[in-house]
């Protein structure tokens, strides 16, 4: 195999490959032998087939298979033998010999993952915030709890719907005077002012009372299910059929009992931890986007710039879908499309960095993901899915490539906390609101 380096410029390189066709030749020879062994054809018996015959009927495939075997294989000898490490799949254009006639010369453009020196760690000093549940956050837990076990009366008295009752309605929905498939209903309960329905149907049931009829106006959101209503107006005929009040619960024991509890104490005491556990995950996020923060400073080496595109493109997706939807940060509201490209390519060179520093200092203290982990993440992700647990266990363990998608955020976060174990860590006790107010990151 001959190369010749064509292009070297920073990360990027060119090569032009040469394999010799005396070499393709004795290659095909040899797989149209082993071919000939195992071959089965009428008139001939096994393994004794003329290699002529062979070469007729499984010539052309053999050839085609040698080519791409000597494809791959030139591209694993070249970069092993200059140490390079492709940031990307290389660009190969077969230049000549493609089609199985003299040598085979390929063009191999590629972008090589930059050389990173394990930083000096030893320097990173963080503070770690430490949020304790007070009563008025478990109470109000048990509050909603309560709200969301109480029963709902039939009203006697001749008055309209208010705040927190409900209606119970039939409705035909429609889309330019045609009703639209899925938007009748008879009998459905709606609590004025309350979650579930498309934004701004419940609140236009408000002061409707049994017996009288309404058309109301609605627009469906961007990310709604159904694809042909997403961001659609449609108007509903609504019928208010009757009107109910709810029964409050009072938080005790029963309550407890109610939803499977000994007591109010040991409810209390499940919240409680709960809370604790949402606080420790939010200390956990806060901690790691300081350290990346901190890591950030040591990422002093150029970024592939086909990682940082790629990366770019999957970001502004999702500024794009947030723009269209009126979602997008208050921050980035007034600045034209310029702009946020600009800020946008920014933060995918930072994350490109930062991953690739994470992912060599993890390749040099032999930080991997073992089975049980990768098991464990795979069992995590099926619970998600209640009711579909076993389908989704069953499509990662068909699916490797997919289940490998869980394996890069456990390997980050176990080279994170090997960080976290190097560094001065502080711990330092704030409020829940404190705890909450998640600083954006430095770019």
């Amino acid at each position: 195999m001959q190369v010749t380096e064509t292009l070297s410029e920073g990360l990027k390189h060119a090569f032009t490959v040469v394999v010799p066709s005396a070499e393709l030749e004795k290659k095909e020879e040899a797989r149209l032998k082993e071919v000939g062994a195992s071959a089965n054809l009428p008139g001939f018996r096994p393994g004794k087939v003329p290699l002529s015959v062979i070469r007729q009927r499984f010539g052309a495939s053999v050839k085609g298979e040698v080519l791409e075997q000597a494809v791959n294989d030139a591209l694993r000898n070249l970069f092993e033998e200059r140490n390079l490490r492709p940031a990307q799949q290389p660009k190969v254009d077969v230049v000549s010999g493609g089609d199985g006639k003299g040598d085979l010369e390929l063009k191999v453009e590629t972008e090589v993952l930059p050389e990173i020196k394990e930083p000096d760690l030893s320097d990173v000093s963080l503070v770690r915030l430490k949020a304790t549940p007070d009563a008025a956050t478990v109470d109000k837990a048990l509050n909603d709890i309560a709200k969301r076990q109480r029963d709902f009366v039939v009203v006697e008295e001749d008055r309209p719907a208010a705040q927190g009752d409900a209606l119970v309605v039939d409705f035909v929905g429609k889309r330019d005077g045609v009703p639209f498939e899925g938007g009748t209903a008879e009998d459905v309960s709606v609590e004025i002012g309350g979650e579930g329905f498309i934004p701004g149907f419940a609140e236009q049931l408000e002061g409707m009372k049994p017996g009288e009829e309404k058309i109301i106006t609605v627009t469906f959101p961007e990310e709604y299910g159904a694809k042909e209503l997403a961001g659609q107006v449609a108007t509903f005929d609504i019928k208010a059929k009757e009107l109910k009040k709810p029964v409050e619960v009072e938080v005790n024991d029963d309550l407890a009992k109610k939803i499977g509890f000994e007591n109010l104490d040991k409810i209390r005491e499940v919240i409680t931890k709960q809370v604790e556990d949402e606080y420790e995950q939010l200390s956990r996020l806060r901690l790691k986007r300081d350290l990346l923060d901190k890591l950030a400073e040591k990422t002093d080496f150029p970024a592939p710039e086909s990682m940082v595109e790629a990366e770019f493109e999957q970001i502004w997706v999702r500024v794009e879908a947030d723009r269209k939807s009126g979602e997008l940060d208050e921050e980035d509201q007034g600045k034209d499309e310029e702009t946020l490209k600009a800020d946008y390519r920014k933060i995918a060179e930072r994350r490109v960095k930062l991953g690739l520093l994470l992912a060599e200092i993890g390749r040099a203290k032999g930080i991997t993901v073992t089975q049980d982990e990768m098991a464990r993440a795979i069992r995590a992700e099926a619970m998600r899915y209640r009711g579909q647990e076993q389908a989704v266990f069953d499509f990662f363990m068909k699916n490797p490539q997919a289940a490998e998608s869980l394996r890069g955020p456990i390997f980050e976060n176990k080279v994170i906390d090997y960080i976290t174990e190097l560094a001065k860590v502080e711990d330092k006790d704030v409020t829940p609101e404190e705890l909450a107010d998640m600083p954006a990151a430095n770019v």
